[in-house]
């Protein structure tokens, strides 16, 4: 079973829209078993899949203990493809209940997750380098990084990768690699902001760079990925291109 966190260190960089389309590419074309797990209190990945975030449960009475995470995953439209939902009290969940107690809580998603049996289990993180974003990591096997050839998210790589290999010194994951989205092949400044790329994270920028698509905002609407609704739109064709690279990579 392969534990991938998907992370940023600032909104706007596409990271739900990766998670969601990655895991519905594997489990529509790829014929895997995938469970996507909802952890920014955000919850634009649930809602992005059709479920009401407000009517649902999240990891939090698991982490809590109150729940088991068998109880809180949801089908969704795509065959083969699980949803556990976010919701608002996943934003302070580390600070009430026995967690605030539990000077080891970081490890519990990690404990959790073993008693599962998916061929993948993605994790959309928040975009902030807190406990939620330490547990995933902690909890994955691989790590998948989302930007935009923007300026304020190219910075935030180099504090990612700081908080990163803090957590990877005593436990261990691979990066897959940093995912570009919103890419335009024309862009002035795409030589700098690559170059920053791989002097942050050396050779990690995947070759599959998934271009600005109106269609990928519509499919949400519609609680849709985007293979059902705009099967020939290019991001369709960019995601699945990147689901390959990743599936080479693991």
């Amino acid at each position: 079973m392969h534990k991938i966190a998907v992370s940023s260190f600032k909104g706007g960089t596409a990271k739900t829209s990766t998670s969601l389309h990655i895991g519905a590419a594997l489990a529509r074309f790829h014929r895997q078993k995938v469970l996507l797990i909802d952890l920014d209190a955000q919850a634009n990945l649930t809602t992005g899949l059709g479920y009401d975030p407000d009517a649902q449960d999240s990891m939090a009475p698991v982490f809590q203990g109150q729940k088991k995470i068998q109880e809180v995953i949801l089908p969704t439209a795509v065959k083969n493809l699980d949803l556990i939902p976010a919701d608002t009290w996943l934003e302070r969940v580390e600070v009430t209940g026995p967690l605030a107690a539990d000077r080891y809580s970081h490890e519990r998603l990690k404990e959790i997750l073993k008693t599962l049996n998916y061929d993948a289990v993605i994790i959309d993180t928040p975009p902030s380098l807190c406990w939620l974003t330490e547990s995933a990591l902690i909890a994955a096997d691989h790590s998948l990084i989302c930007a935009t050839p923007e300026f304020y998210s190219i910075k935030g790589l180099q504090r990612l990768s700081q908080f990163m290999n803090s957590i990877s010194q005593r436990h261990p994951f691979n990066i897959l690699g940093v995912a570009l989205s919103f890419w335009n092949p024309r862009g002035k400044s795409n030589d700098a902001f690559l170059e920053v790329i791989e002097s942050t994270f050396p050779g990690k920028l995947l070759a599959s760079k998934v271009r600005r698509d109106i269609c990928v905002s519509e499919a949400s609407v519609y609680g849709k990925p985007i293979f059902d609704v705009a099967p020939k739109a290019r991001a369709s064709e960019d995601y699945r291109a990147l689901t390959k690279e990743l599936l080479k990579r693991m």
